[in-house]
């Protein structure tokens, strides 16, 4: 992405509501709340993107080709001025990229000029929505792979090449070990693996052929794909390629399977490699895996996934119902009540004292045990630190880690998990409740 202004990312009506509250004069403090409803496919998350969305409202600004446009869409000359001078400021807490959330609990809040607040919604959704969506459908792959690798060979399907990205990052936050995607690599540091296409095998008039040529060229790194005709016979041919590297000092890296039944395929490919001496080639599996075909796998003989689609659209749960909404305004907490979308009011925090089914979710200012999630990342447009992609891996590995076992099944939740209220927090629902309905 370049360095252009951001200031367009944003939907109109975010952008008629700060001309009314600017000719309103409503400018005072606001808190939004960034929170996922619950969601029975996904009963917890592993956040992500919040660096990433920090990165965006660094850059959300107003150039003159964009207040040219603005001006053809009606905004007034006011709002226009004030957009011309904008620069992001305000607070921001958030929990660390790599903590698993629950349903409700804020994954960030901006307190900021209500005008401000307002106008980063839609690009903070978007951003930290995507993160958090892949880095979570790659924990479930990671959880059901157990000590099995997880590769992310998505890019091809992604929504985008930036998407790619992105993409790539979240699932190595969430557990992948590496990526197919190479400017993903380069930008973040992220390990990049590769094997071959089948287009590379046809492009030979012989497999066997194309398996040497292709392991003289990487004698130490070549994985090959052996299901291009017949798996057993492309397996076979490997063997042979393998004894020719072993002999030249060199040592084949692994199979891919791409098809069939993987299961079978693999045991026999296993069996095959060990008979010849090849014990420590290793059988790489890829094609329609998802976390589900993962564990059906069970104890068949693969030491890595290669994970696509399924993972870098998140295919069974394409999106969650993630949500920014005003809590509080001028000192005063604000609420809704719409059906099955209730929200609580006041800024908050997650107090946690050991795994999250011990999280309490309380008002901001309250003084709750256990550890406080949301810590300041921003303070008046001043970011504390820049991102660890590294360490936010090893944070969701230990996340994972603690999760109570029967919330590692990957099926759905009758009643997904949500953290409990704390007194103080629902007495300030019940008095806003009272202040605000009407009787």
């Amino acid at each position: 992405m370049s360095d252009r202004p951001l200031g367009l990312y944003t939907d109109l009506y975010e952008l008629r509501m700060v001309d009314s509250f600017l000719r309103g004069s409503m400018t005072q403090p606001a808190t939004f709340s960034l929170y996922v409803r619950p969601n029975p496919r996904r009963p917890w998350l592993v956040a992500g993107g919040l660096h990433a969305a920090l990165d965006v409202i660094d850059r959300f600004t107003y150039g003159g080709d964009a207040l040219d446009y603005l001006r053809q869409q009606g905004l007034s000359e006011q709002a226009l001025q004030w957009l011309a001078d904008f620069q992001p400021r305000g607070d921001i807490t958030a929990v660390a990229e790599g903590t698993v959330v629950l349903a409700n609990e804020p994954l960030l809040e901006i307190t900021a000029p209500l005008p401000q607040a307002q106008l980063l919604e839609a690009a903070v959704i978007n951003v930290v929505h995507l993160w958090t969506l892949i880095a979570t459908k790659a924990a479930r792959c990671a959880l059901a792979a157990g000590d099995r690798t997880v590769v992310d060979f998505g890019m091809r399907r992604a929504h985008g090449l930036e998407t790619s990205v992105h993409t790539a990052m979240a699932a190595y936050l969430g557990g992948c070990a590496a990526t197919s995607n190479v400017e993903a690599g380069r930008r973040a540091g992220i390990p990049v693996v590769g094997t071959m296409a089948h287009s590379y095998i046809q492009a030979h008039d012989e497999e066997l052929t194309a398996f040497r040529r292709f392991a003289a060229d990487y004698p130490d790194s070549s994985v090959l794909l052996v299901d291009t005709y017949d798996t057993i016979t492309g397996v076979r041919r490997a063997i042979t390629v393998a004894d020719e590297l072993a002999a030249r000092g060199h040592g084949l890296r692994g199979v891919r399977l791409d098809s069939g039944d993987l299961a079978e395929l693999a045991t026999i490919a296993r069996k095959m490699l060990d008979d010849a001496g090849h014990t420590d080639v290793q059988v790489f599996a890829s094609g329609g895996i998802d976390e589900h075909v993962i564990a059906e796998l069970g104890d068949a003989p693969i030491d890595a996934f290669g994970v696509g689609t399924a993972l870098t659209v998140s295919a069974d749960e394409p999106a969650v119902d993630i949500a920014y909404k005003l809590v509080d305004y001028d000192g005063r907490p604000r609420a809704k009540y719409s059906e099955h979308k209730v929200l609580l009011p006041g800024a908050k925090q997650t107090f946690r004292q050991g795994g999250p089914d011990t999280d309490v979710l309380g008002c901001r200012d309250e003084d709750l045990p256990g550890r406080e999630l949301l810590q300041p990342v921003c303070t008046d447009g001043k970011r504390h630190d820049q991102a660890d992609l590294g360490a936010a891996q090893q944070r969701a590995r230990s996340e994972l880690a603690a999760l109570p076992a029967s919330w590692r099944s990957l099926e759905p939740f009758d009643a997904p998990p949500e953290p409990r209220i704390s007194a103080a927090l629902a007495d300030l629902a019940s008095r806003t409740h009272e202040a605000v309905m009407p009787t």
